[in-house]
């Protein structure tokens, strides 16, 4: 066990990569509004990441491709192939750079809640931590981002850890809340939103290149599917934290929040200073991860589709990631409101997942590109199941804006 634990990594990227601001207002906005009723969604959500990221760590171990290289080579010769293309391309790169906005935007919100708000500190704040992100892909190796980034969970993980024990929640409504899946009146964007921000697309991008850094073929499978249970169940945890930190405190208080700043702003009178600047680091971390793997993935994805190089050290890649941060902090600077950003990502996220899982399915299926190690039909019934549900809570949405 203690030999996995130090063996963790990739699936720790894809960690850093969901839990960014926008899951922190998602979750926050989840428990404010409507207390422990959508628990249940976050611990379906999670169990739906383990499942579609070992999905996509089996692909990258087994075949040494990334999942958007395994596409462009099954979809050569097909019809679909350029349709494929722009829709993972509209998809990854408009989606991640409008993430992007909202992920220097929550880590400046982060350091304004511990430094003071104005103007002037978020906008300093926004620029340093974009020439931070560009710093680290640009100078450093995947390894050194990747020890960042395990490092920056960690803080998040304690940050909010610590939130929770100061709240303490009623551990009774948790569990029922958990366990008993209901919609309350105008929950469903909620819903579909908590998914999104965690069952994210361009995470089986990012994992299927991530563990190729890391693992060089199906003997290391053991050691893929551990790394991707432990850190996404961490994360998964980190995020039913701040829902529940938000039920406790400012749904039980009948507060409310509209962001997850709010929520830091508003333990002050229950909790004391303290709480503030605990939320402040633990929302500066989530903002900072997302903002390196949000480039991160794209770079990696573009890459493969297009057929350049897609090595951290190549130029292309380093083009489209750069730039993916540049137009971030562009709109985050732009006086668009960031939560605007960050939840219209997400409810994007929850309509997309079903298409590229969708995707990912057709290529873990195919014994030409897995082999022996193709889905079973237990895999697949579980995929399905997620497609499924995902698909469905999209429709339904759907339908309602639709009368």
């Amino acid at each position: 066990m203690i030999a996995r634990l130090k063996n963790i990594g990739p699936g720790a990227v894809v960690t850093a990569a969901f839990i960014g601001p926008g899951t922190v207002t998602a979750c926050t906005l989840a428990g404010a509004n409507f207390g422990f009723a959508l628990l249940w969604a976050l611990l379906f959500a999670t169990i739906a990441t383990i499942i579609l990221q070992e999905m996509s760590a089996r692909l990258g171990v087994v075949t040494q491709k990334g999942l958007g290289e395994t596409l462009a080579e099954l979809f050569a010769s097909s019809i679909f192939k350029w349709p494929l293309i722009v829709l993972v391309g509209l998809a990854l790169y408009m989606g991640n750079a409008a993430y992007e906005a909202g992920n220097l935007s929550g880590a400046a919100l982060g350091i304004a809640a511990i430094a003071g708000e104005s103007e002037a500190v978020f906008t300093s704040a926004v620029l340093l931590i974009a020439l931070l992100a560009a710093a680290l892909l640009l100078a450093g190796s995947y390894r050194m981002i990747e020890r960042v980034l395990l490092l920056l969970v960690a803080l998040m993980a304690l940050a909010f850890l610590a939130t929770f024990a100061i709240v303490r929640p009623d551990l009774g409504p948790l569990f029922a809340g958990m366990f008993t899946p209901t919609i309350p009146d105008g929950a469903l964007l909620t819903v579909v939103a908590l998914i999104g921000t965690t069952v994210v697309p361009y995470n089986l991008f990012l994992h299927a290149s991530a563990v190729r850094n890391r693992w060089s073929g199906p003997q290391d499978l053991a050691a893929a599917r551990a790394d991707t249970a432990i850190t996404i169940g961490i994360g998964g945890l980190i995020a039913i934290l701040i829902a529940s930190t938000a039920a406790a405190s400012l749904f039980a208080a009948g507060l409310g929040a509209e962001s997850a700043a709010d929520m830091a702003a508003q333990f002050e009178p229950l909790f004391g200073a303290s709480s503030q600047y605990i939320f402040g680091a633990g929302l500066f971390a989530a903002g900072l991860t997302s903002a390196i793997t949000a480039p991160l993935a794209t770079g990696y994805a573009m890459s493969e589709i297009l057929g350049f190089d897609a090595g951290t050290k190549s130029r292309a890649f380093r083009l489209i990631a750069l730039s993916v941060i540049a137009i971030g902090a562009g709109l985050a600077l732009s006086g668009v409101k960031p939560v605007e950003i960050i939840l219209t990502a997400q409810f994007a996220n929850g309509l997309l997942l079903p298409i590229i899982a969708a995707f990912l399915l057709y290529a873990v299926n195919k014994s030409e590109v897995l082999g022996r190690y193709t889905n079973g039909w237990l895999a697949n019934c579980a995929g399905f199941a997620v497609v499924l549900v995902a698909a469905g809570l999209g429709l339904r949405l759907i339908a309602k804006a639709f009368g």
